[in-house]
């Protein structure tokens, strides 16, 4: 096992930034109290300065009816290609915020939203995360093989990942 570095205010703020910049697509879990979990990937638009993280979704959407049944979720963000992984958990709310949404446009979304930032089926999604776990690597992918290998060879420990709490 690594380091472990527990990240608070600003510095936790950027990490989350940080990982879902360079992964942008996340598992989505709702019904957290439900097996098996309700998951579906989903693409983030923003973190905000408060570690606020932001989807668009279809009104009447199932994960749109999980959320206002229960505000719970999970989020959990895999980038393979530079060893990095995050895990939050949240609450979630649905806003219907047309400047907002004017804000997060981008032109993929009009695949699902028709009628574009003003399709009257666009809503928000606004995780507020309580709890986050991260695991980072310190070297890119090749080094970090490169020294799994050596360690499984020798013996030797040669981790540099760093993992630890993310609170907002």
């Amino acid at each position: 096992m690594g380091d472990v570095k527990n990240l608070t205010s600003t510095e936790a703020v950027e990490k989350l930034k940080e990982i879902i910049k360079d992964t942008k697509t996340c598992l989505f879990v709702t019904r957290l109290q439900d097996v098996p979990l309700a998951a579906r990937p989903m693409s983030s638009l923003d973190v905000d300065d408060d570690g606020n993280i932001y989807f668009f979704s279809k009104a009447g959407s199932e994960k749109n009816v999980d959320i206002e049944a229960d505000e719970k979720v999970q989020l959990f963000y895999s980038n393979n290609s530079g060893y990095e992984y995050l895990s939050v958990y949240g609450k979630a709310e649905i806003l219907k915020d047309r400047e907002l949404a004017h804000d997060l446009w981008t032109p993929i979304a009009k695949t699902w939203f028709n009628e574009g930032k003003d399709d009257p089926t666009l809503t928000i999604i606004k995780v507020i995360p309580h709890d986050a776990y991260y695991w980072d690597t310190k070297s890119n992918k090749l080094v970090s093989l490169v020294k799994i290998l050596a360690g499984a060879v020798t013996g030797n420990s040669f981790d540099d990942s760093v993992q630890g709490f993310i609170k907002v």
